[in-house]
């Protein structure tokens, strides 16, 4: 296994290239995790808004459909870092096979339910185990990254990269699970998306070779100890972190939802939420071909406070071409701040908890989705049209103080971290 990875590391390029997406695409066996991982997790940005359309058809009440597809969020975040300890532990492929028809049969029988117009507390009993579920191919995808790369300049590259096809997944979820819906039947969507999942997410497993070494001893071999990857110092300031990332993702489908119902342009709420998305995904393209030379914790920091700043000017938008301006100046702070995030737990957590400590990440930004989706609803029946985006204000804000305050706990200390099975070390690699 040492010479695997030092096999590894030597292919890389040299520390003094510069970092870009030919060279980050060039990697040995990269295309073999890369096409079947985007399949396998384009269902994901599906499953919300099916659940909201085909709930919505059989009981009529969009509450009902929210909270069902809050329920399935929820969930989600909150046993998303135990599929991604799991699969530090016993490998990516025992985590995903059992997974993924779990979610398949919990799908279709949510399907069912809704169709044969079960009582509310049915629908969110089926949606519990359909988010838990979910399987997590994204961090699963960046933690395969980490094996390719150990310690290359391309990570930041990696990371903003996973970033795009985020961001492409959720442009082009939705559109095909809206056209399902309103084109063939409402239960389309969300058959399609347990359909997907069960091809994509077996596809994804099959691909042995470049999943991340399993750490848990066997055969006599040294045993290593799994700790969780909540216990590093600078995970849990990432988490509070990405709590607000997904603040501004809730709060922001609510309250465009609302303005443009309040000025009877409904129609716009997805031109104003596709001009937010390009301008994260049009970051996110730029800031994997930058050759950055300052720190990570310092480019988070400062990222972030263009975040926050821009987040809590939207309420005091009045026009569309105001909001628009603001949505794409919001979605081009997200990008690096996701980037970078993502690009500290390469040096903050050891290999072993690596896919763990991505799946806290989005699982906090799911639940910071959920939670403000809630909130901005209620403030928006509540107080004045607009006033669901004094949450992205709020969050933002709120974790901006805890980063600033924490941020020293986002340096790395020096160590050598166990590959595998207790054999070889990495060599160690000096974190900016």
């Amino acid at each position: 296994m040492a010479s695997t990875v030092t096999s590894e590391v030597a292919e890389n390029p040299p520390s003094s290239s510069r970092p870009g997406y030919g060279q980050l695409l060039r990697t040995r066996g990269a295309w073999t995790f890369l096409l079947p991982g985007f399949a396998a997790r384009q269902p994901f940005a599906m499953l919300t808004i099916s659940i909201v359309l085909l709930v919505q058809h059989t009981t009529g009440s969009y509450g009902a459909a929210g909270a069902a597809a809050a329920t399935t969020g929820v969930s989600m975040a909150l046993f998303a870092p135990y599929s991604g300890r799991l699969a530090d532990r016993y490998g990516q492929r025992a985590v995903l096979i059992p997974g993924v028809l779990v979610h398949t049969v919990s799908g279709l029988s949510l399907t069912a339910l809704a169709l044969a117009h079960a009582p509310l507390w049915a629908l969110f009993a089926a949606a519990v185990p359909t988010g838990a579920s979910v399987p997590q191919v994204g961090p699963m995808v960046r933690a395969r990254w980490g094996v390719r790369l150990q310690g290359s300049p391309l990570m930041s590259t990696a990371a903003a990269f996973e970033s795009v096809t985020d961001e492409l997944t959720f442009v082009f979820g939705p559109l095909l699970a809206t056209a399902l819906c309103t084109t063939v039947t409402p239960s389309a969507g969300l058959m399609t998306e347990a359909a997907l999942t069960l091809v994509g997410g077996l596809l994804f497993a099959a691909q042995k070779s470049t999943q991340p070494p399993v750490t848990a001893g066997e055969g006599g071999h040294a045993r290593v100890e799994h700790a969780s990857a909540l216990r590093v110092p600078g995970v849990r300031v990432l988490v509070v972190t990405f709590l607000g990332i997904g603040s501004v993702f809730g709060g922001m489908q609510v309250s465009l939802a609302a303005f443009t119902e309040s000025i009877g342009e409904p129609g716009l709420n997805g031109v104003l939420y596709g001009v937010f998305a390009a301008g994260n995904m049009l970051s996110g393209i730029a800031c994997g071909a930058i050759a950055w030379k300052a720190a990570p914790q310092r480019r988070l920091v400062v990222g972030y406070t263009g975040l926050a700043l821009t987040a809590a000017a939207l309420w005091t938008a009045h026009s569309v071409l105001l909001l628009a301006g603001l949505g794409l100046l919001v979605g081009m702070c997200i990008a690096p701040a996701l980037i970078t995030g993502y690009t500290l737990v390469e040096g903050l957590v050891p290999a072993g908890a690596r896919t763990e400590a991505f799946t806290w990440l989005t699982g906090a930004v799911a639940l910071g989705q959920a939670a403000a989706v809630t909130v901005a609803g209620q403030l928006e029946d509540r107080l004045w049209d607009g006033a669901g985006f004094l949450v992205p204000m709020a969050g933002t804000l709120l974790a901006l103080a805890t980063l600033a305050a924490l941020r020293s706990r986002l340096v790395a200390p020096a160590r050598n971290v166990t590959v595998a099975r207790g054999v070889g070390h990495r060599v160690p690699v000096t974190v900016d």
